[in-house]
């Protein structure tokens, strides 16, 4: 059981590292509130293909770490209680 709460331990490091340099590195999106009031066109080439974008890949990146952050944060608390 030790060892393997430091295999995920290990893995729950590595995803945390992974997380805080793709968030530092994401562009901020200046465009939210302005966007809000106004309305956005939504029909453009650009916000149609949006998710394939660099920047879109790091949103999705950047929330399927934070999934695994919590998911790890979940299971290294049930093995330590054990």
């Amino acid at each position: 059981m030790t060892v393997l709460k430091y295999i995920v331990l290990a893995i729950y490091i590595i995803v945390c590292i992974a997380l805080i340099v793709v968030a530092t590195i994401q562009t901020k999106d200046a465009n939210g509130a302005s966007e809000a009031i106004m309305g956005s066109s939504t029909s453009n080439f650009y916000e149609k293909n949006k998710g394939r974008t660099k920047e879109g890949k790091m949103k999705k990146t950047t929330i399927v770490l934070g999934a695994c952050f919590m998911v790890l944060s979940v299971v290294l608390g049930v093995l330590y209680v054990i």
